[in-house]
């Protein structure tokens, strides 16, 4: 089924400006008059635009700065951890905390492309089900591994670095608004 973009109208639907059409069937509609625009295609999580992309370094700093908030709760756990550790907070708790959650935001990063190439909606949602508890178990199970192997300070640690990190990505999440659909025509 044709996904439709919400500024153009399908052609077998009534238009806005005039003309009639007949197609084989001899149904009749309308056919708009007005100049179509090229096709657009989206490519990444970037959405599809019909102005050209920007280039230079207007460009180029853009990008680098919405992948820096994209990613601003891993950036935040790696420099962070100097500073925990200084300030006395567990070594121990800290790693296993930190590589917890940048373990499972590359295992997130690298599962979304085999969930979008599933065909089936049932699938995809299953996958995805299936990926967000296995993060979630990583992530539990890192606490509970960090506690064992150091105590319950360590624990601790490894559960406030990952409180802190996913709160940082949830108001990232929250500000930036749903991801932007792919469009392909």
């Amino acid at each position: 089924m044709t996904d439709f973009d919400a500024s153009e109208e399908p052609a077998d639907l009534p238009a806005a400006g005039g003309g009639h059409r007949s197609d084989s069937t001899g149904a009749v509609g309308t056919i708009d008059k007005r100049p179509t625009a090229a096709p657009r295609v989206a490519i990444g999580d970037r959405p599809a635009s019909r102005a050209p992309a920007p280039s230079g370094a207007g460009g180029t700093l853009k990008r680098i700065s919405m992948a820096l908030l994209r990613y601003l709760d891993v950036v935040l756990v790696l420099v962070a951890a100097p500073v925990a550790i200084s300030r006395g907070a567990p070594a121990l708790g800290y790693a296993i905390g930190a590589a917890a959650w940048v373990a499972q935001r590359i295992i997130a990063h690298a599962n979304r492309g085999w969930i979008r190439r599933s065909s089936a909606p049932r699938t995809q949602l299953g996958l995805n089900l299936f990926e967000a508890f296995g993060r979630i178990w990583l992530l539990a199970g890192a606490i509970i591994a960090a506690a064992l192997a150091g105590g319950r300070e360590d624990g601790l640690t490894a559960s406030l670095v990952i409180f802190v990190a996913y709160t940082v990505a949830f108001a990232i999440r929250v500000i930036t608004g749903p991801p932007q659909r792919k469009v392909l025509r």
